[in-house]
């Protein structure tokens, strides 16, 4: 019986990959511009509520969350599950900084307005502080995210410098804690799956796993 049920999900998860396969990497770009726009567009005719502005701020900011959490649930999908969804993480990560950028911007030009306030509360409000380290984290990791740099930085520079990715998670999602007013449940669960998914990447935890 469980020969028939481990032959079960083999053949269900051979079906995802091959399916998964037919889908271009260019969908995630798409489907993230789309959904940029989308949220934009509701932020301007009155579709996020009476703070409009703080909204799409918000839902920006957690959109990106949410990404880099499916970027970093890559690996171990495919370590743990078998569903292969390498060829989609690159596309991910891009639209993930794509949504912090738009996250700041809204911050800065729509909310704060001010340049001077802009760079003063990144000095002295530590959640600011925190957010922009963040943001500056992914930085290179954005600009890097192509084959051209893979090839003049080698293999292993590269992937040594997209380890970033781990510190960006962290901040990000420390960001996200701060800017909470009180204890809220769900920056918690962002951030027990994210401590979750690194720690699935050292040696001795992910050993287990395959056992």
């Amino acid at each position: 019986m469980a020969s028939v049920q481990t032959t079960r999900i083999a053949s269900l998860r051979d079906s995802l990959n091959t399916g998964l396969r037919k889908i271009p990497a260019w969908v995630i770009y798409i489907l993230s511009a789309g959904w940029i726009g989308w949220l934009f567009y509701l932020a301007a005719t009155g579709g996020l509520g009476v703070e409009p502005i703080e909204a799409l701020e918000h839902a920006y900011g957690e959109m990106a969350l949410k990404l880099i959490v499916v970027g970093l649930a890559v690996t171990p999908m495919r370590q743990v599950l078998g569903v292969n969804l390498l060829k989609f993480r690159r596309a991910i990560g891009v639209s993930a900084f794509v949504f912090v950028a738009a996250h700041l911007l809204v911050w800065a030009l729509l909310d704060v307005q001010q340049l001077g306030e802009v760079l003063s509360d990144i000095a002295k409000r530590p959640y600011v502080t925190i957010g922009m380290a963040g943001f500056l984290a992914m930085l290179p990791l954005a600009v890097t995210s192509n084959n051209l740099s893979l090839r003049k930085m080698g293999g292993a520079a590269w992937r040594k410098l997209h380890k970033l990715t781990y510190a960006a998670a962290l901040l990000g999602v420390i960001h996200y804690i701060w800017l909470a007013k009180g204890f809220q449940l769900e920056p918690v669960v962002y951030l027990l799956i994210i401590l979750g998914l690194l720690a699935l990447r050292l040696p001795r935890v992910r050993k287990r796993v395959a056992l």
